[in-house]
């Protein structure tokens, strides 16, 4: 079955990749991540849960991971949770969202974080529709408030309000300022 897999992630890869195709080392390493994309097919639901890698945001994405890791049938991870070393992450950013069943964005700011993978939400129509975003605001807060560099009165970039925008005629864009919020609208996702 395994083998099954590697072969199916392989021809996904090389569509990913265009006119370009894999080395027999990018196969070979391809082949040993299946084993950690295992709980991606065995779980009735899978979530990647993308978001800035800083201090303190990842903390917070671990706190989503968290969340919707405690339901029943679930598998929940983030990109470094498939420790296997891709050369391309690009073509694991794909091959991860192309299998799992959500796309869970945790945007705070426009610095760093997952700016070129919140384009593919919108580019990608399949990704669209299984995209929910969990988005910070800012509001009534002081800059001592806010433990991120984001400028409150502009935190985010034209392109992100956009896809907010989409969202949230999709009713799957959710507010939250507090941790305490997070957790509340992390319980609301599908």
């Amino acid at each position: 079955m395994a083998e099954n897999r590697a072969a199916e992630l392989a021809a996904k890869a090389d569509e990913h990749l265009h006119d370009a195709s894999l080395t027999p080392e990018e196969y070979e390493a391809l082949k040993q991540s299946v084993a950690e994309l295992s709980p991606i097919f065995t779980a009735d639901s899978a979530y990647f849960v993308l978001g800035s890698y800083g201090r303190p945001e990842i903390h917070r994405l671990q706190l989503v991971k968290d969340r919707l890791n405690r339901r029943p049938d679930t598998y929940a991870f983030l990109m470094v949770d498939i420790r296997q070393e891709w050369v391309n992450t690009y073509l694991k950013f794909r091959i991860l969202a192309d299998y799992t069943d959500y796309l869970i964005g945790v945007s705070e700011h426009d610095q760093g974080g997952f700016l070129v993978e919140q384009g593919y939400f919108t580019a990608i129509e399949t990704y669209f529709e299984k995209t929910y975003v969990l988005k910070r605001e800012y509001t009534d807060l002081t800059t001592d408030d806010i433990d991120t560099n984001a400028d409150i009165n502009d935190p985010y970039s034209g392109m992100q309000i956009a896809i907010f925008d989409m969202l949230e005629d999709a009713d799957r864009l959710y507010v939250w300022t507090t941790e305490a919020d997070l957790i509340d609208v992390t319980s609301h996702l599908p």
